[in-house]
């Protein structure tokens, strides 16, 4: 099983397209107004933002990983982006850096290299069987 894509909800659709085109995502669809879908860079899954008009708040955070987290900081504030944290080295070994979209969907860039999914304290024995 490989995650396809994520959906996020955007109060302001306009807005939302142009902010995650400003981080770098590529639009690949567009239903004016009330669907767009993004690709990254690089890897397999999509991101899309449909249109509510309420949207549900959540507690989710959504997290993209970059190989220089002050770097693309310093880019994305230059192009208008405001974080809520700084680049931030975490006790989880993760260096991060907090912010939101416009519709106040949590974000986070950070860079954890090997330890996403290998972190020194991974469960051990464990096996996994593709789906």
């Amino acid at each position: 099983m490989d995650l396809n894509q994520v959906t996020l909800e955007a109060v302001d659709f306009d807005a939302s397209v142009d902010f995650y085109k400003t981080l770098g995502l590529h639009l690949i669809v567009l239903s004016e107004g009330r669907y767009a879908r993004f690709e990254r860079p690089s890897g397999s899954s999509t991101l899309s933002l449909h249109k509510a008009e309420q949207p549900v708040a959540s507690g989710t955070v959504l997290y993209f990983e970059v190989e220089d987290v002050e770097r693309r900081c310093r880019e994305l504030v230059g192009k208008g982006v405001t974080f809520d944290t700084t680049p931030t080295e975490e006790r989880w070994r993760w260096k991060e850096a907090r912010f939101t979209d416009p519709s106040g969907n949590r974000l986070c860039l950070f860079h954890a290299g090997p330890d996403r999914r290998f972190p020194p304290w991974r469960l051990t024995g464990r096996t996994h069987k593709a789906v």
